[in-house]
């Protein structure tokens, strides 16, 4: 959280120009500056791969997580968030009388008499972004966010003492499960508290209109930017017969009070704001985005993947091959933050152990165990025909002795890229993984009765169990 002292900076605008609101926030920069503030790449500590010590190099995977490789979407975001904020911003000016007057009423209690510029109209965009859970939508609003400052505080402008103290850029709160009002309310008089470094705690007023009011002069009060929900999926439309009182109450801080909104959710949040008109309206106005998984071909997956691959604290170094490249996609379905779980896990399973090398089968184990809840949702599966999952012996295990500095790891399940025979690979898995396996043996007496005959090789050899001359067969 941020609280910086004001800087001006010359709008663009002529009519943003003389707005300290505006002129406080940071300058516009090219999508490449913007691009760069965005990223973060981990150091990789190369040397670390020659650490003899197994549990040390474990120990740097933790930084994969850190790992921000901005996409196209980040830019374009920001882009509309930053219109939105000075948009609201224009129509508050603390210098003007307009403003002075806006702050001092309610917006449901027009004075009869308009000061010399006139009454307040407010200038409010709604936004919206839907995606799938572990796309990155909250990482990537949080870092746009993180942009501006929280608070910026003002003192004197061109030699004029400022009006409003403090300015609020934006606040972020989740939707409350209940899509309750006053729990919202509530929430927003927490984080204002927050932001403002406030000693005593805000006491929420006992009635829901009289919070409403009290939410309303603590808004003005804070000249808020933007107002981030997260979790809108949470709300729910049916309680109030359509249209949730809730967002009525949200649309209401855009119509009267200009605070632009920026809602953040998973599907189907955007196909219930679609069965009504005025609701998709209000949400799309200052810009609507759908974070989509990532197709294997697109550039952003391709930038992607070939910075998570230099995050590699192997004792020995592998490339990316297409071949990896593709099945950390299948498995992972173009999902930034299960790419980097699978990842993270594959090297955790190896590291220590005789081979370390990152193969198809080290990153299908590593999904099953990183992955085993999230593989199990109707949207994965949805979009896999066939997830597979091993399951784990319970049993305990009987103790092995360890070679210097190797960990007592389990051996990759089906790993049939390290040995050979990789085109019974896929065939030997689906066995191997099978749940029913006993209904899939005809006849499991079979082995047990080649004991009693006397010519065992003819009678392997009739039951299509020993083939002495595969040759033959394939031809």
């Amino acid at each position: 959280m941020r609280w910086e002292k004001a800087t001006y900076t010359e709008a663009i605008l002529p009519e943003h120009k003389e707005n300290p609101l505006i002129e406080a926030l940071p300058p516009k920069l090219p999508i490449k500056d913007i691009m760069e503030k965005f990223s973060n790449y981990p150091e990789l500590d190369s040397e670390i791969r020659g650490e003899p010590d197994p549990l040390i190099r474990e120990e740097y995977l933790s930084r994969i997580g850190e790992l921000r490789q901005p996409l196209n979407i980040y830019f374009d975001c920001f882009r509309a968030i930053e219109r939105a904020i000075k948009t609201g911003y224009s129509s508050k000016n603390p210098f003007s009388p307009t403003t002075m007057q806006f702050l001092h009423y309610p917006v449901d209690e027009t004075p009869e008499i308009a000061p010399k510029t006139g009454f307040f109209v407010p200038k409010g965009d709604g936004l919206t972004l839907v995606g799938d859970s572990g796309l990155g939508k909250t990482c990537m609003l949080e870092q746009v966010l993180n942009y501006f400052p929280h608070v910026i505080e003002h003192d004197t402008y061109k030699n004029k003492k400022v009006p409003c103290r403090y300015q609020v850029v934006w606040l972020k709160v989740d939707c409350p499960t209940k899509s309750s009002v006053r729990e919202l309310c509530e929430e927003i008089l927490v984080c204002l508290d927050n932001a403002m470094h406030q000693a005593s705690p805000t006491i929420p007023a006992a009635t829901i209109p009289k919070l409403l009011v009290q939410i309303e002069q603590r808004i003005k009060s804070s000249f808020l930017g933007i107002l981030v929900i997260d979790e809108m999926q949470n709300l729910e439309f049916t309680r109030t017969g359509g249209e949730n009182n809730l967002l009525k109450f949200l649309h209401k801080l855009v119509n009267k009070l200009g605070v632009p909104l920026f809602f953040c959710a998973n599907p189907p949040f955007d196909d219930s704001l679609a069965q009504n008109l005025r609701n998709a309206r209000r949400a799309e106005s200052g810009g609507y985005f759908n974070m989509l998984p990532l197709e294997r071909n697109e550039d952003g997956w391709t930038d992607f993947v070939e910075e998570l691959w230099e995050l590699q604290w192997t004792n020995i170094a592998t490339p990316l091959s297409d071949e990896l490249n593709s099945e950390l996609h299948s498995l992972s379905l173009g999902n930034l933050d299960i790419a980097c779980r699978i990842y993270e896990e594959s090297q955790r399973l190896i590291i220590g152990t005789d081979d370390e090398r990152i193969t198809v089968s080290v990153l299908r184990d590593a999904y099953a165990i990183a992955c085993g809840l999230s593989s199990k949702t109707k949207e994965v599966q949805a979009r896999r025909e066939v997830v597979t999952r091993p399951r784990r012996n319970k049993s305990p295990q009987p103790e092995k002795k360890s070679k210097s500095n190797v960990l007592d790891k389990p051996k990759i399940i089906s790993d049939f890229n390290r040995p050979q025979h990789e085109e019974f690979r896929e065939r030997l898995r689906e066995i191997h993984l099978a749940d029913d396996l006993p209904e899939r043996i005809d006849d499991p007496d079979k082995i047990r009765r080649a004991d009693k005959e006397n010519n065992l090789i003819k009678y392997l050899q009739d039951e299509n169990i020993l083939c002495d001359d595969p040759l033959l067969q394939i031809t």
